[in-house]
């Protein structure tokens, strides 16, 4: 006779068949990155994949460490600050979310083994991230500017024509920040992602030429689950993927 699992045997099954899928996944993502790479006549190993765990446990995001996997991000400080201590201290997080200046010092604090702010779209964030990595006694934080490219007011970013002024503040006033490149979302529903990201990489050429440093040592964190390919095909070097890897997000019930 078949007794029912307990509540806590479901959960437990429905946890790590989650987890082979995201193993799975994150393979089939890797693979896709490679072929879009190879396509595009880029070298993959130069294409960062930036796992994108938001709302996900602990017990996923380790299953796709145990695979390999070392770069994750995420979109909220609280959640950040409570994952990271419970997994390897060798994982490269990357915030990826707009950062309020109150939530600096509880992030730098909570996240030693931050390697990235990929968020950072005015001045004021800029100074108290420089402020709080000195102050605290940490290496520097590289950081990206983020750039809304969409002209969605809905969207965090600098106005393209700002990303000039406000990398080079980050380059010139920031000592304990590393200026590392350029970040955009597209166009929730793609229409005009080709052009976001054209305008992104036309913004990388002109902060280029105004810092007087090659291209390549300047990022484009661009693509993400729908539209990773087209940004790897037009210049991106850092695609942050959630859902295709670790499935749809799971948001509290209110």
């Amino acid at each position: 006779m078949n007794k029912e699992k307990p509540d806590n045997e479901h959960v437990a099954d429905s946890t790590m068949s989650a987890a082979i899928d995201g193993v799975a996944a994150l393979r089939s993502v890797v693979q896709r990155v490679n072929q879009a790479a190879e396509k595009a006549g880029r070298v993959s190993d130069r294409i960062r994949i930036v796992a994108v765990s938001k709302t996900k446990p602990v017990s996923l995001i380790r299953q796709v460490y145990d695979a390999g996997h070392r770069s994750f991000g995420e979109n909220y400080v609280q959640e950040i600050i409570e994952k990271a201590p419970q997994l390897p201290e060798d994982i490269e997080w990357h915030f990826i979310g707009n950062l309020q200046s109150n939530k600096v010092k509880p992030l730098l604090s909570g996240v030693p083994n931050l390697v990235m702010v990929e968020s950072v779209d005015d001045e004021k964030i800029a100074n108290m991230l420089d402020r709080v990595v000195g102050n605290i006694g940490r290496k520097p934080l590289k950081v990206l500017v983020q750039v809304n490219t969409s002209g969605e007011e809905s969207k965090f970013g600098v106005e393209p024509s700002g990303c000039v002024g406000l990398a080079k503040h980050v380059k010139e006033a920031c000592l304990n920040l590393e200026f590392s490149g350029l970040m955009t979302i597209g166009m929730a529903d793609y229409t005009s992602t080709p052009e976001n990201f054209k305008l992104l990489a036309k913004c990388r050429s002109e902060v280029c030429k105004e810092l007087g440093i090659p291209e390549e040592q300047c990022e484009l964190s661009m693509g993400m689950s729908g539209d990773f390919e087209l940004a790897i095909e037009l210049g991106s070097t850092n695609v942050r993927i959630g859902s295709t890897i670790f499935g749809a997000r799971e948001y509290p019930k209110k």
